[in-house]
């Protein structure tokens, strides 16, 4: 019984010790976006995040009959000391998936797609060189569920990011599956690349083109647009990566259906009410997208971090953007986030 107490008190010195040394090592910002009293306003609350190293914010909020509202703080452009301008364009990364989701819909619904039809149906030159082809659906590829690896987990993949599709794909050519068709899920932009290329092939032109033509327009979203190449530069907010001083707001990632595309934060709001109401379908459109895909997203490029949720509960949509990657940054936008969640529900 002695030893038995002994090992305990020694494990208790362990655990203090551990407790203690910890600290050293902790993110003292999330400590601090985590335990300040919430504010009483949104405005408030988006001055506090810039407190926590993030060079600029951007919030828009869309509650139900009301006017929407603009929320900004810190800079468009730091060295500039120009400030964060509501209206700026912004690269909204993993967000496009949904309006890639809501493409796919539209071809099952006019039979030009089939979400049961394999990559090998699809894309046959690509029987030997992804694993698994003549097994994986148009769906799981859709839900993330395909085994197909991520390309942008290739070491390095930032630094020096492929020229194009053919180069970004190659990446993960001949490379064994992440696991058999629609045994998990796992998260891979590859999904995406492939899909919209096969959107392409299915419309015969520019997946952007179909996009802009079945989503955009019908919505009026004028400041949305598929590419960085599509955009005056000066429109765009200024980027940031801790440990890089530069502005890279000019750098282009090669995303084709993962994250090239580039918007206001309103214009996501729109789309994102229009997608979670149903507005943006034609009938018996939606009941496909709700079989297929999710109606929230969030979005990350270097310098951009993007969060796009409707809350069915407040009837109110909330689209963050915060210009600083790196680091704790991504825990920080999301401890933010949900404090501005919190301050809606209480009033």
């Amino acid at each position: 019984m002695a030893k038995k107490k002994r090992i305990q008190q020694i494990l208790r010195i362990v655990f203090i010790i551990a407790s203690i040394t910890s600290l050293f090592f902790v993110p003292w910002n999330l400590v601090k976006a985590w335990i300040t009293p919430l504010p009483d306003t949104v405005q408030e609350q988006v001055n506090d995040a810039i407190g926590y190293g993030f060079d600029g914010m951007i919030v828009y909020v869309d509650q139900g009959g009301k006017e929407p509202a603009f929320y900004t703080a810190g800079w468009n452009n730091r060295e500039k000391k120009i400030p964060a301008d509501p209206h700026s364009l912004f690269k909204i990364g993993s967000i496009s998936k949904l309006y890639v989701a809501v493409a796919v819909t539209k071809l099952v619904k006019d039979e030009r797609l089939s979400l049961d039809k394999t990559l090998a149906d699809y894309f046959p030159e690509l029987v030997g060189r992804i694993e698994n082809a003549d097994q994986i659906t148009l769906r799981m590829m859709v839900q993330h569920r395909s085994g197909i690896p991520n390309f942008t987990d290739t070491p390095g993949y930032w630094e020096n990011p492929p020229k194009d599709n053919g180069e970004t794909l190659a990446l993960v050519l001949d490379k064994p599956a992440d696991f058999e068709p629609d045994k998990k899920y796992s998260y891979s932009n590859t999904n995406y690349l492939l899909i919209s290329e096969l959107i392409d092939k299915a419309v015969g032109y520019n997946h952007q083109q179909y996009i802009k033509e079945e989503i955009l327009m019908p919505l009026e979203l004028n400041n949305t647009f598929g590419s960085l190449r599509e955009v005056d530069i000066n429109d765009m907010m200024s980027g940031y990566y801790v440990g890089n001083e530069s502005d890279i707001k000019t750098n282009d990632y090669v995303l084709n259906g993962s994250g090239s595309m580039v918007a206001t934060a309103e214009d996501v709001g729109i789309f994102l009410r229009a997608l979670n109401d149903g507005s943006l379908f034609n009938e018996g459109e939606q009941e496909i997208y709700s079989s297929i895909y999710v109606y929230e997203h969030t979005g990350w490029v270097p310098g951009y971090q993007s969060i796009a949720k409707y809350h069915k509960n407040i009837d109110t949509v909330v689209i963050q953007f915060n210009n600083t990657t790196g680091g704790y940054h991504w825990n920080t936008a999301e401890i933010v986030y949900n404090r501005i969640i919190r301050i809606l529900h209480r009033q």
